[in-house]
């Protein structure tokens, strides 16, 4: 649910702003969750290593409750932004948190097995969180996108605090409050700037400018700060770890190529094929199922073959897929479609489990929780970028595209001169269009968006890169911690993959 509320107001926002009002600052409502639970992932991450997993994870699941349950008492659309933030601190603490505690409490021999099921659910509830919101908001009410994570939450809850006992012993280590405050400043100014650039804001305003300067500089602040910290919030000594770091940029890049497949399939679908908003979202469930199946079968198979073949050979797929989807026009069916996005979930599947325990290979205790959270931050980030990158990309290709075809657009109708293809194809819209110009501004829309999947292939490509340098390292006896990126302290017991957990 942590993982899914990223995206599950996205379709319930008309009924929001309907409701509660407030057009001109609804990108707040979605933004302030992200940016919350982004920043909030290494900080947890780390804080879990230092004083255990079971304390902050159930913070991160009473805080999500709280701001759940705000979230749906909101009466105005600041409001609601300000208790999604709240919702999306307790995000931040639970999404790394819960495949820490996965890997501290499940023996290696059955790790891959159930890394593949919580990697299949993180892969599921990163497109599926729309469909839900879609379906919740028409039949129900929107209020219930929120309130439906308390009865979860609360089974959670009572399941952790009753069933849940850590065994392994922590010192107290001072807190790096210079690190955290730095680098919660550095990720909020980079997010906004991402979430507003060309759209709220211009890329070339003062408040653009001065968001990514600020980012610049805390950023900056940050990495001094960390080389004099005693408990850094990232160990920048785990990137000299080679399965590590280039798990890590497999994540990062093949996150951003599979963000683009989730964004303009729909798009497609919507706005060049004539489906409706439900059919466009629809045809991700073939995607959905066959990730499913990648991930929990790249999860079982770490036992037997290495990470660098599991990946390599998913990526190829998804290579394959992302190629397919370059070719799609005016003319592609609805199975082809079907077809490539099949060939896109199978790709990425493995990514979801394989990478996960990849990035946690022969690391200590008090090391995985900063491991596993950098990695999921970097991988969210990777996603936000492809996001905000491609976006720019379609935007302007779908521009140039209309201008060659209508001058301009001096011919063109008011209603297509926003470069938003939801509002610009929508049924109503389309309804109103003559046909001849519905074809033309079809083919500038698909024209676009195959461009923009040519683009795609590009973090692909990178991502098969990375994996090439992972080494032969498997999920066996040798995940046990051999060779430290940080010697372990001596009152810290040896831990080599199976339970801490009683």
């Amino acid at each position: 649910m942590a993982s899914m509320d990223n995206s599950i107001v996205a379709t319930a926002m008309g009924s929001i702003v309907g409701e509660i009002g407030g057009m001109d600052k609804f990108v707040w409502v979605t933004s302030a969750y992200m940016v919350a639970e982004m920043a909030g992932m290494p900080i947890f991450g780390k804080l879990s290593d230092m004083y255990g997993r079971k304390r902050f994870f159930v913070f991160g699941i009473i805080l999500f409750m709280i701001g759940s349950a705000l979230c749906g008492t909101a009466q105005s659309i600041t409001q609601l932004a300000l208790y999604r933030a709240v919702q999306g601190i307790g995000g931040g603490a639970l999404v790394p948190i819960a495949f820490t505690i996965m890997y501290d409490a499940v023996p290696l021999e059955k790790r891959g097995k159930l890394g593949g099921l919580f990697g299949a659910v993180f892969g599921i509830s990163s497109i599926f969180g729309p469909l839900v919101g879609a379906y919740i908001t028409e039949y129900i009410a929107w209020q219930w996108n929120f309130y439906i994570n308390l009865p979860l939450g609360l089974a959670a809850l009572l399941m952790i605090a009753l069933c849940y006992k850590e065994s392994h012993e922590h010192s107290k280590q001072p807190i790096d409050w210079a690190g955290a405050f730095t680098f919660l400043g550095a990720v909020v100014c980079l997010m906004f700037a991402l979430e507003l650039g060309g759209k709220q804001l211009a890329w070339n305003s003062p408040e653009m400018l001065s968001l990514l300067g600020g980012f610049v500089l805390l950023s900056a602040a940050f990495l001094f700060v960390e080389t004099k910290a005693k408990e850094p919030i990232i160990t920048f000594g785990l990137f000299k770890n080679r399965i590590y770091t280039s798990g890590i940029l497999t994540g990062f890049f093949s996150g951003a190529a599979f963000i683009a497949a989730s964004v303009y399939i729909p798009i497609f679908i919507q706005g060049v094929l004539g489906g409706s908003a439900t059919s466009s979202g629809m045809v991700l469930l073939p995607m959905m199922v066959s990730s499913v199946i990648t991930a929990t079968l790249g999860g079982s198979l770490m036992n037997r073959i290495s990470y660098r073949s599991i990946m390599v050979s998913s990526l190829l797929v998804l290579t394959a897929g992302t190629a397919l989807l370059t070719t799609l026009g005016p003319d592609s069916s609805r199975l082809q479609v079907t077809f490539y996005m099949i060939l896109v979930g199978l790709g990425i599947g493995a990514s979801f489990s394989v990478l996960s325990n990849a990035c946690i290979h022969g690391l200590s205790y008090r090391q995985r929780g900063s491991a596993s959270s950098t990695f999921n931050f970097l991988r969210s980030l990777g996603m936000t970028l492809g996001i905000t990158t491609f976006g720019m990309i379609q935007t302007h290709a779908f521009s140039a595209k209309m201008g060659q075809m209508f001058g301009g657009g001096a011919q063109v109708p008011d209603a297509l001169s926003v470069n938003d293809p939801h509002v610009l194809l929508s049924e109503q819209t389309r309804a109103g269009i003559p046909a001849a110009l519905l074809d033309s501004v079809s083919e500038a829309l698909s024209s676009s968006i195959a461009a923009t999947f040519g683009w795609a292939l590009l973090p692909v490509l990178l991502a098969c890169a990375a994996s090439l340098l992972m080494g032969k390292a498997k999920l066996d006896a040798s995940a046990a911690p051999e060779v430290q990126a940080e010697p372990d302290r001596k009152e810290e017991k040896k831990d080599y993959g199976y339970s801490t957990v009683s």
